[in-house]
């Protein structure tokens, strides 16, 4: 576990060296002055339910095709990114700086404040709210945080949440199946 934390420390100018990069362009500066404090999960596929086919990267930088899934054309025009995408084999895939707004959160609210998109990083673990996430994803997830945290002093596993957690009733992943407890007593451990 330490050797794969201190991999996931490696952040250079916002970018993991450790993750594929695919640069998406919806994203924008933070405000000036707001320190990355915050770590947000989320879950993903697309289409829903089906993994590995690649479709997020074409969602995260505008080229979704609207023939490939009927799904895709209620999202069609929709401009969403996240900074990291975490596959079920715990690959990991960079879009947007850490150092940059990603839009992931929506309309969102946490500890006090609205805009949580302007403090916090977004993960996408490449899943659904009712299907086991798989164990690279929380190994790739506990030391993605460790790193995070030992780079962005702010961030403390104490603000780390789920989507549902800054949208609830709008948003609901990760979801029931993701294991927070195994989560943060990994993350425990990539830690030290």
């Amino acid at each position: 576990m330490i050797a794969r934390a201190l991999r996931f420390q490696d952040i250079s100018d916002g970018w993991l060296a450790a993750a594929r990069r695919v640069v998406s362009p919806n994203c924008d500066a933070r405000p000036a002055g707001v320190a990355v404090d915050t770590l947000v999960v989320h879950g993903i596929t697309l289409p829903p339910g089906r993994f590995g086919h690649g479709q997020v990267d074409a969602l995260f930088t505008n080229r979704l095709d609207r023939a490939v899934h009927p799904f895709y054309e209620e999202i069609n025009g929709l401009r969403v990114s996240a900074h990291v995408l975490i596959e079920r084999t715990g690959a990991l895939t960079q879009y947007v700086s850490f150092d940059a707004r990603a839009w992931h959160a929506g309309r969102s609210y946490f500890d006090g404040r609205e805009a949580v998109n302007d403090f916090a990083i977004g993960v996408e673990l490449e899943g659904t709210d009712h299907c086991p996430y798989a164990p690279a994803q929380y190994r790739a997830l506990a030391d993605l945080a460790a790193g995070l945290m030992a780079n962005y002093v702010a961030l403390a596993p104490e603000r780390i949440v789920g989507h549902s957690d800054i949208a609830p009733g709008r948003k609901t992943d990760p979801g029931p199946a993701f294991d927070w407890p195994l989560f943060r007593a990994l993350m425990e451990r990539a830690c030290i």
